[in-house]
C-alpha cells in the first residue's frame, strides 16, 4: 500500500498552487506514465498520489474551485470508496466523459497538461468548446510530490529466439518493409511492449509486466536507435542485439528526433506522447498518424508463441487446480490476502514461474461485486461460510502469460437458487463464445452479445468487456483486438489470443466471473463454406465449480461441452496432482446430466 507525506487535501492544494505559478487555471492528469502503459512504477503513481484512487484506469481534472475524477465501470465503486467526496466529483468516464465535464465546468479556462504523459488521442478526446489546453514544461504533481520515488532501472535481458519464435532482425526487417511501402522514413516507438516484442528484450521496470522502459526509433533501413541507459543491458545483450541496434542515452532523444527533420515520421497518436510531435514538427519532420506497426504482428502469435502459451497454461492449470482443492480443506475464516499468497505459493513451486501477470482479485461475498476489487493487508475481508468466492489471477512465464477467473461456493450449505441461476447464465455465455464459428476477421464486438444473451434473457448484464488480448510474456491486457460492446474495428484473426470472461455482479451480495483464454484458430471447413472461418481453441483447463451450476438451465449442447471440458481437465491436470487432489478432481469432473 502506498503512503505519502502530505494529506489528500494538502496535495490538491499544492497542485493548485503549482498551476497558479504556471499561469494556468487547472491541470488534467491521466493515470499512465511517460510510456502510456497500463501498469506504472511507483514514481509514476501520480493519480493515486493526487486523489487516493488506485485503479489502473482513470483521469483527474483539477480546477481552482472544483475537481473531477473519472474511471470506467470496473472502478466506479472503488473510486467512491477511495476518493474523498469533499474534494472530488466522481464520474463514470463513459456516461460522463471528461469533455462534457470540462464544457460544463471550465468555460474560458486554460487547462495545463504534461505533454510527456498525454497522447494526441487523449487530447482530442478531451476537446471541449471554450476550453484551452496548454502544454507545461514542468508537471505540477512532480513539483508538489516531495517524497516521489526514483524512476526504475532494472536489468534489461533477452527473450530467447526459441520462445519469441522469430529473431529481432527478422521482425525489424518486416516492419521496415512496411515503412518503405508506406513512404515513411522512420517510426517512433513509445510503447514499451513494442520495444520488448521488436527487440526480443524484457525487463522489470514496472510491476506485473516484464518490460524495460525506454523509447526507440526504427528506420526504413531496419536500423534502430534504442534510448535506454546502456549500463542496464545484461552482459552480452549488446552483441545479441547486433550492429544495427544503436543504444543511446535517453538524454539524446531530443537530439535524435531533431535529426529526423525533413523525414516522414510515423507516430501512433494513441501510444505516443505529444511531446514527440512537438520536437519533430519544430525541426521540419512530416508527421503521419498511423497505428504502431508492431501492435498487430505482436498480437498475432506465431507457432512458437502459441505453443508457449499452451505450455504456460498447462503449468498454470496445475497450480490453480491445487489451489481450488485447498479451498475445500481450508477456506471459510481465511483472509482474502492470505489466499492470494497461497495461490502464489502454488505457482511458485514451478521454476518457470516469474510472478503475477496482474494483482490477483481475491474477493469474498460482496467484495466480489467489484469487478476489479483489490484486497489489501489489514483492509481485506475474512471469507464467511456459505458465500461466493471469486479469484481472478494470472502468471508470467518466459514463454507465455496467463489470466484465469474461477468463482466457487464456500459451503457447507448448498448455494442459493438465485446465485446458481446467475452463475449458470454466466457459464452459458462462456460456453456460447467458446463454441462460436465466425468469418475470419470478424471484429470482437460482433461476438460480444453471445456472452451476454443468457443474462439478457432475465434482464441482467455486466459493465465491462467480455474479452481482451493477451501478450506473450508481456502485458496481460494487449490490443488491438478485444471482445466488448465498443465497436473497435480490429478483426479476430488466427493466432490472436483473447479472454472469455462474462460475469454478473450483485452489489453488496456477490460477484461471478468465469474466465478462460481462447486462441483464434482456423475452423474446420464447412461443406458449403466459400470463405475462411475461424473458431476458438480453449487454452485454460481448470475445473468449473459444479456446486454453482443449475443443470436445468443448460441445453444438451452446453452439457456436452461442459462434460467434455471437464474430462479434458482431468486428462491434462490429473496426472500432476497427488492422490487426494486427484480424487477430488475426479469428483468435480463427473459428468453432469440434464435435469
Amino acid at each position: 500500500m502506498m503512503t505519502f507525506a502530505l494529506s489528500l487535501s494538502e496535495r490538491i492544494a499544492a497542485v493548485r498552487s503549482a498551476c497558479h505559478d504556471a499561469s494556468v487555471d487547472g491541470f488534467i492528469l491521466p493515470r499512465g506514465d511517460e510510456f502510456l502503459g497500463e501498469y506504472v512504477a511507483p514514481y509514476a503513481e501520480r493519480l493515486a498520489w493526487l486523489s487516493g484512487f488506485t485503479g489502473s484506469a482513470g483521469l483527474a481534472i483539477v480546477l481552482s474551485a472544483k475537481a473531477g475524477l473519472f474511471s470506467d465501470g470496473r472502478y466506479t465503486v472503488q473510486m467512491e470508496q477511495q476518493a474523498p467526496h469533499d474534494i472530488w466529483e466522481r464520474c463514470h468516464s463513459v456516461e460522463e466523459p471528461a469533455c462534457e465535464w470540462l464544457e460544463k465546468n471550465a468555460q474560458g479556462l486554460c487547462v495545463g497538461y504534461d505533454p510527456k504523459l498525454v497522447s494526441r488521442a487523449m487530447l482530442n478526446s478531451w476537446a471541449a468548446p471554450g476550453v484551452t489546453f496548454v502544454p507545461l514544461t514542468a508537471n505540477p504533481i512532480d513539483r508538489a510530490w516531495a517524497d516521489q520515488p526514483a524512476a526504475p532501472g532494472s536489468e534489461i535481458f533477452p527473450q530467447s529466439d526459441a520462445d519469441a519464435g522469430e529473431t529481432s532482425a527478422d521482425k525489424r526487417l518486416k516492419i521496415a518493409q512496411a515503412l518503405q511501402k508506406n513512404g515513411q522514413d522512420a517510426v517512433v516507438l513509445a510503447d514499451c511492449t513494442s520495444l520488448a516484442w521488436l527487440l526480443n528484450i524484457r525487463g522489470d521496470d514496472v510491476p506485473l509486466t516484464p518490460v524495460a522502459q525506454g523509447y526507440a526509433v526504427l528506420k526504413a533501413d531496419a536500423s534502430v536507435e534504442l534510448f535506454v541507459d546502456g549500463t542496464r543491458l545484461q552482459s552480452g545483450l549488446l552483441q545479441i542485439l547486433g550492429e544495427h541496434v544503436a543504444v543511446r542515452s535517453p538524454q539524446d532523444l531530443a537530439i535524435s528526433l531533431a535529426e529526423l527533420g525533413g523525414s516522414v515520421v510515423r507516430v501512433d497518436p494513441t501510444t505516443t506522447p505529444v511531446w514527440f510531435e512537438t520536437i519533430l514538427v519544430a525541426h521540419g519532420a512530416e508527421i503521419v498518424h498511423a497505428p504502431d506497426p508492431c501492435t498487430l504482428p505482436k498480437a498475432i502469435k506465431n507457432s512458437a508463441e502459441q505453443n508457449g502459451s499452451r505450455r504456460a497454461h498447462a503449468l498454470d492449470a496445475v497450480a490453480v487446480t491445487r489451489f481450488l482443492y485447498s479451498l475445500t480443506q481450508s477456506a471459510a475464516g481465511q483472509r482474502e490476502t492470505d489466499l492470494v499468497a497461497r495461490l502464489n505459493d502454488f505457482r511458485a513451486q514451478n521454476d518457470e514461474y516469474r510472478g503475477q501477470s496482474f494483482d490477483a482479485i481475491s474477493a469474498s461475498g460482496g467484495n466480489a461485486a467489484f469487478p476489479h476489487y483489490k484486497a489489501e493487508v489489514g483492509r481485506d475481508s475474512v471469507l464467511p461460510a456459505n458465500s461466493v468466492y471469486l479469484i481472478d489471477s494470472g502468471g508470467q512465464y518466459p514463454f507465455g502469460t496467463t489470466d484465469i477467473t474461477r468463482t466457487v461456493w464456500i459451503g457447507p450449505e448448498a448455494a442459493p437458487a438465485d446465485v446458481k441461476d446467475a452463475f449458470t447464465r454466466v457459464l452459458k455465455g462462456n460456453i456460447a463464445l467458446s463454441l462460436v464459428r465466425f468469418p475470419t476477421g470478424t471484429p470482437g464486438f460482433r461476438l460480444d452479445a453471445l456472452a451476454r444473451a443468457a443474462l439478457w434473457d432475465v434482464g441482467l448484464d455486466y459493465d465491462h468487456g467480455t474479452g481482451h488480448g493477451i501478450g506473450n510474456y508481456l502485458s496481460v491486457h494487449e490490443g488491438p483486438q478485444n471482445i466488448s460492446p465498443a465497436p473497435r474495428p480490429t478483426g479476430l484473426v488466427n493466432g490472436m489470443i483473447v479472454s472469455n470472461e462474462p460475469g454478473y455482479y450483485e452489489q453488496g451480495a456477490f460477484g461471478i466471473r468465469i474466465e478462460n483464454l481462447l486462441l483464434v484458430i482456423e475452423a474446420e471447413k464447412a461443406a458449403k463454406s466459400k470463405r475462411a472461418f475461424s473458431s476458438f481453441e480453449v487454452l485454460t483447463y481448470v475445473p468449473i465449480d459444479p456446486a454453482l451450476i443449475d443443470a436445468s438451465l443448460l441445453d444438451d449442447k452446453e452439457l456436452e461441452w461442459l462434460n467434455a471440458y471437464h474430462q479434458e481437465v482431468l486428462k491434462r491436470v490429473g496426472p500432476a496432482l497427488n492422490t487426494d487432489e486427484q480424487a477430488w478432481l475426479e469428483g468435480i469432473c463427473k459428468p453432469i446430466f440434464a435435469v
